[in-house]
């Protein structure tokens, strides 16, 4: 996230619930900020069994933003799995700042590469939205 790139208060365009899932609590409150401040609603989850309490809970989640490298046994590819067995229609976007071999295979949807600019990533997030 590039200092320059934040998005101001009132510039939000976006539309939606976006479950953002980062081990990271530092980034996951800045982009979870972003992300907010765009216009979208955020849940954020350091884990994978919080993030599926999200999606369990009766409230709709558009999107799933998860970073690909976590902590543990479950990775964001692996939670992209378990949740759309709960929300089929579940859209999904990843997020790393590793090269992961393989992955590009295994993913369900884009991968971005951190860091990342934060109007690029509020564009790519409307974008894939906007699909149906």
């Amino acid at each position: 996230m590039s200092d320059e790139s934040r998005l101001q208060p009132g510039t939000a365009s976006g539309k939606g619930h976006i479950l953002f899932v980062e081990d990271d609590k530092g980034f996951a409150e800045a982009l979870g900020k972003v992300l907010r401040n765009a216009g979208f609603e955020v849940s954020v989850a350091t884990d994978f069994r919080t993030a599926l309490e999200v999606l369990e809970a009766e409230r709709p989640v558009d999107l799933l933003l998860t970073d690909i490298v976590m902590p543990g046994s479950v990775n964001g590819i692996a939670l992209s799995r378990m949740a759309r067995l709960r929300r089929r229609d579940l859209k999904v976007v990843y997020l790393t700042g590793y090269n992961v071999p393989g992955v590009e295979e295994e993913a369900s949807g884009p991968i971005l590469r951190k860091p990342i600019d934060d109007a690029f990533l509020v564009s790519e997030i409307e974008r894939i939205l906007a699909t149906t």
